[in-house]
């Protein structure tokens, strides 16, 4: 059984190396604004996860493939917060962010393209970040790491000195739940 991952993402290729060396990685080109975001967060993100993993699906000839789809927000004050587009924009989210508790979703789908059989599920977790002052932004933000990554920080690089404490799994702030992906593909008859 042929594994593959939906993502671009290199932070996710190296977790799902946690689980298993044996995956290929085929980048979706799923138009995310094709979803509608209605305010629930956990459906939103099982939607975008699905529509990535049936992307790649309809490109593999074989059939015996198992797809993983997965995709990533920050939610805070009603608001989703994406990646941001400008250094300005990573500034005001961080300066937003700083002091404050927000949560990030990650939705994943799995398909099993022999038999049709699609799973999806989503986590949540809860972020407190520290009060940072707008010099220590500034300087977070020349490292560039805020480039592409949901709410303008990464956890588990130098934006994780942002983070006063977490509630749920560290993984999905990363990006790819470890726990709820082993058990979704144990659920998929997968051994890992």
């Amino acid at each position: 059984m042929k594994i593959v991952l939906a993502s671009a993402s290199s932070r996710r290729k190296e977790l799902l190396k946690r689980l298993t060396g044996n995956f290929e990685v085929m980048v979706s080109d799923f138009d995310e604004n094709s979803v509608e975001f209605d305010g629930n967060c956990g459906s939103y993100v099982m939607e975008l996860a699905e529509g990535k993993a049936k992307n790649v699906c309809s490109k593999l000839k074989d059939s015996s493939s198992i797809i993983i789809g997965c995709d990533t927000i920050v939610f805070f004050k009603e608001k989703i917060l994406g990646k941001p587009g400008s250094i300005d924009e990573g500034f005001h989210m961080l300066k937003s962010l700083s002091g404050n508790e927000h949560k990030v979703y990650s939705g994943i789908a799995i398909i099993d393209k022999s038999s049709n059989k699609i799973i999806k599920d989503f986590v949540c977790t809860r972020v407190i970040f520290s009060k940072i002052d707008d010099k220590r932004i500034k300087e977070y933000l020349k490292t560039e790491e805020y480039k592409d990554k949901a709410g303008a920080y990464g956890i588990q690089g130098r934006g994780g000195i942002f983070v006063r404490e977490i509630h749920g799994c560290y993984y999905n702030v990363v990006g790819l739940p470890l726990n709820k992906l082993y058990n979704m593909l144990s659920e998929m008859g997968l051994n890992l």
